[in-house]
């Protein structure tokens, strides 16, 4: 089956023992949890961690504004945005001061890179991080379907496990990071 929200809900619809849905819009309880809490979800498990699929680069678009202190410039932050990772400039993705306000970026460069995480499609969505995102749903959509607290609670659990596991297969997708820049090596001199 291909990966979509009505398919990632059902599957976590089904590990609670609960009913599949077709629609959010069926008249469901199951439909009508899935389609509440289903993006919200989603959305906060691609921004606890740098995940290599939802990672993305895009060269900002000043805005005429000016911010009204600190700060030179402010640019529009891309659509599918969710959370900065660092800003740089010149062919550098990172080494810029920042802020993020008002749903714009502030920074006293004039042309910026912005690295930062995305809302990738469903589609998209490796065998890994759909399976903790379906273990998070089912552990979200338990109280409001069974009032089982303590269910919930072992679902939680198994998801946390699925987080911590889909993080150490996403951190093998990239070369390690260097230290570049350690005071107490550079004291040494």
């Amino acid at each position: 089956m291909a990966l979509s929200p009505i398919a990632l809900c059902s599957r976590a619809l089904l590990k609670l023992g609960a009913f599949s849905i077709a629609s959010f819009d069926e008249g469901t309880a199951e439909a009508e949890i899935a389609g509440n809490l289903y993006d919200g979800v989603r959305d906060a498990l691609l921004s606890a961690h740098p995940w290599n699929f939802a990672t993305g680069q895009a060269t900002l678009a000043r805005l005429s504004t000016e911010p009204i202190a600190d700060y030179a410039y402010a640019f529009q932050l891309p659509t599918d945005f969710l959370r900065a990772l660092s800003l740089g400039q010149g062919g550098a993705g990172r080494g810029v001061s920042y802020r993020i306000a008002e749903r714009r970026l502030h920074t006293d460069s004039a042309a910026v890179v912005l690295s930062y995480i995305f809302r990738p499609d469903e589609s998209e969505f490796p065998p890994f991080f759909a399976q903790l995102l379906v273990a998070r749903l089912a552990a979200e959509f338990c109280i409001p379907l069974t009032e089982s607290t303590s269910r919930a609670a072992s679902l939680l659990k198994t998801a946390e496990a699925d987080l911590r596991r889909a993080r150490n297969i996403d951190s093998q997708q990239d070369t390690p990071g260097l230290i570049e820049d350690f005071t107490l090596i550079g004291a040494r001199g």
